[in-house]
């Protein structure tokens, strides 16, 4: 039997020109799997209003943290007196509160963000829960106690309490009985 290296070659050949055309209609190696693809971005999270109002928040706030739920009441009565130097919330331009955000000298103004999750978040333009946000993990019109999303920073300032000053009770106006007259 004698053997033709011609045939052989155009075998090879063949073979090797159909398999040039099969991965050219594919466009790429990466649609028959040969290498990966990128993952495709997470879904954004559709724009949500918070349950919480700007206004609501809107005034003189005494302000302290604790790290240990045992010392919030402890904490509570730190921020209470902390009303002598108050932090101020402030109304924005665009319908947030001006606050700071971690490690910021300089408030901004800041959004409240709801999420489809329930919760409420207070920070800069951008889906809720982002990463320079604070969520609001509770609020009842006169205690208002918020934490950081990012871990270091909520490490570092733990569970801020906020606590709305009241003004000072007016003192209120003497009534004196009037005297007996005598007649």
């Amino acid at each position: 039997m004698v053997k033709s290296d011609g045939g052989r070659a155009a075998l090879n050949l063949g073979a090797a020109a159909a398999l040039a055309v099969f991965l050219g209609g594919c466009g790429s190696f990466g649609s028959i799997g040969l290498s990966p693809q990128p993952a495709p971005p997470p879904p954004v999270e559709p724009e949500i209003p918070a349950t919480v109002r700007a206004e609501e928040l809107v005034g003189r706030w005494g302000l302290a943290s604790y790290q240990n739920p045992n010392d919030r009441s402890r904490t509570e009565a730190a921020a209470r007196a902390q009303c002598k130097n108050p932090y101020v919330i402030s109304a924005g331009g665009n319908g947030g509160v001006i606050m700071h955000l971690a490690d910021e000298a300089t408030p901004q103004e800041l959004r409240l963000k709801g999420s489809q999750s329930g919760k409420n978040y207070i920070g800069p333009e951008g889906p809720p829960g982002g990463p320079k946000d604070r969520e609001i993990v509770s609020f009842d019109g006169h205690v208002l106690i918020t934490r950081f999303i990012d871990p270091d920073a909520a490490t570092r300032y733990g569970n801020m309490v906020y606590i709305r000053c009241t003004p000072a009770a007016a003192s209120a106006p003497r009534h004196t009985a009037a005297k007996p007259q005598a007649h």
